[in-house]
């Protein structure tokens, strides 16, 4: 249903906490917004009611291999060895596997608070490399795991024709992702297809890393884009900070702010190897960091500077990534623990002397994630109305009000705290379960039955 209108006991409006809030929902977006009002018969109603949270990173089809890179190796582990048991388990995904994983992973998103899903989408062709009759056929799988499940979906296909700094050819591993610059403009063109049919959904593009798209390659996958997002892994292990020294002189972030024009639509995913000058760098550009706690953690990535980034006014959102475990919750708990843990101190994240941490890291990633995006979100008057409702029944949130409510989700309830969950005006999640949940976790049980057999 995109159409109805919803009464809320207390909402988080842009503008700060609001009693007595009805929500007028048309053709998916709010048409209108009161505060201060009486619920008038036919309402729908909710205790009370928080902006959905946007997901700016997701490898969809990463879901089906949580937890098969948990045994150590006879080295020293990290993400170049995860990395191999990735290109080991994609080689036999076809595009209706990926529409039932990504549909999984976009199910758990919803059921946990993310009501958008930023896809940094890599895998474009068959396991033998050869393209798809239509280049666009594995966007299609993931556009029709979004239609399937209902999450708002910002499509980013992966720009990745190099396996490291200098143009060094790719790797027989990372056949199913290359593409040199013609075969992705007609990639991102099925792309725009792919995704047409779908409410609101958005088209970037991402050039992969600065090892997998070479210096010639940037400006006309800049000019392609236009002014839809552009997202970019950097800096996320110290050997790529490494390579990058040894082959430019440059850091990774130091190099890009230095040779591309980077700004407010652009999204530096991960970033966790920053100096201050870069952090400052970021900062100016206003450009969003992408910050993935839990798969950074899982990966032994490292720590960002997220508590002197926010202090310079650096705008961030959180990602699922490898979708090992999906929660939205989670990711803002270990940002702010990880910090902690770093500077060995309390409420690092907080908005200064008496503000709320748990409140001030999903208003803060709410607005950077929607920036990273491409969209308009929060409770507000022409955004789409994708929505939570908390369960104020549940033992953590009881007594609480306001931005105290926030604090106990984040860091006590977690998902459990979550009731409803509106996307574009539909409820897509009731009582904490997907509306759609038994049907998409049987068509993931009947791939994982063959993909692992």
């Amino acid at each position: 249903m995109a159409d109805l209108t919803l009464f809320a006991g207390a909402a988080r409006l842009p503008g700060g906490w609001r009693r007595d809030v009805r929500v007028a929902v048309r053709g998916g977006r709010i048409a209108a917004i009161a505060t201060g009002a009486a619920a008038q018969p036919g309402d729908r109603y909710a205790a009370c009611l928080i902006p959905g949270l946007p997901n700016l990173h997701s490898h969809a089809f990463q879901r089906a291999m949580a937890g098969l890179a948990e045994g150590r190796g006879a080295g020293d582990d990290g993400f170049w060895t995860w990395r191999e048991v990735m290109y080991r388990f994609l080689d036999r995904l076809t595009p209706d596997d990926v529409a039932a994983i990504a549909a999984l992973a976009y199910m758990e998103m919803l059921e946990t608070g993310f009501t958008r899903v930023g896809e940094f989408h890599y895998l474009h062709h068959a396991p033998d490399g050869r393209g798809y009759d239509a280049p666009a056929e594995m966007a299609a799988a993931i556009a029709q795991a979004a239609e399937t499940s209902g999450i708002g979906l910002t499509l980013l296909p992966v720009f990745y024709a190099w396996s490291g700094f200098g143009a060094r050819p790719p790797l027989p591993q990372q056949r199913r992702f290359v593409s040199d610059r013609d075969g992705f403009a007609r990639l991102v063109e099925g792309s725009r297809a792919a995704v047409a049919p779908l409410r609101d959904a958005v088209v970037g593009i991402a050039p992969h890393s600065l090892r997998a798209a070479a210096p010639d390659d940037l400006p006309p996958l800049v000019a392609l884009a236009g002014e839809a997002p552009i997202h970019i892994h950097v800096a996320e292990q110290q050997r790529e900070v490494d390579d990058c020294l040894a082959w430019s002189g440059r850091r990774p972030v130091e190099w890009l702010l230095d040779h591309v024009d980077v700004g407010s639509h652009w999204c530096l995913v991960h970033a966790t190897h920053v100096t201050p000058a870069e952090a400052g760098g970021i900062v100016r550009a206003g450009a969003v960091v992408g910050l993935c706690p839990v798969t950074e953690a899982n990966l032994g990535d490292g720590l960002f500077p997220a508590a002197a980034f926010r202090a310079a006014g650096g705008r961030f959102g959180v990602g699922s990534d490898s979708n090992v475990l999906i929660d939205a919750t989670e990711e803002l708990r270990l940002l702010e623990y990880g910090q902690r843990l770093s500077l060995r101190a309390r409420n690092v994240l907080a908005d200064g002397a008496g503000g709320a941490t748990g409140a001030a890291l999903h208003a803060g990633a709410v607005a950077g994630g929607a920036q990273a995006l491409g969209v308009a979100t929060g409770l507000a008057e022409g955004a789409a109305f994708d929505a939570v409702a908390l369960d104020l029944s549940h033992p953590s949130l009881l007594g609480r009000r306001d931005d105290a409510l926030l604090d106990a989700l984040v860091f006590a309830a977690g998902r459990a705290g979550i009731d409803r969950v509106w996307r574009a005006g539909r409820e897509w999640v009731s009582g904490g379960r997907h509306v759609a949940r038994d049907a998409i976790r049987a068509r993931y049980a009947r791939v994982i039955g063959r993909l692992l057999a």
